[in-house]
């Protein structure tokens, strides 16, 4: 793994981060001494989203946005 010195790695940290991200990881060094190790963090990856999986399986009724609208107009009233 590379050592780079902390002057080095302050000057050209975008280019030293995009190198780790693509597999070059490095040791970032004072005086020679490596003080921490850079490289990349792997994202989880939580699957790709599949629209439409339940198609067929659920079904959503035709007054799906009126359901229960009395009950819930009814509560907001104080009448239950």
């Amino acid at each position: 793994m590379r050592k780079v010195n902390m002057h080095e790695a302050k000057t050209h940290l975008s280019r030293l981060v995009r190198e780790a991200v693509a597999g070059d990881p490095f040791v970032i060094a004072r005086a020679g001494k490596p003080l921490v190790r850079v490289i990349a963090v792997e994202t989880p990856r939580y699957g790709s989203r599949r629209t439409g999986f339940l198609k067929g399986r659920i079904a959503v009724p035709d007054d799906f946005d009126t359901m229960g609208a009395s009950e819930i107009e009814a509560a907001f009233n104080g009448e239950r």
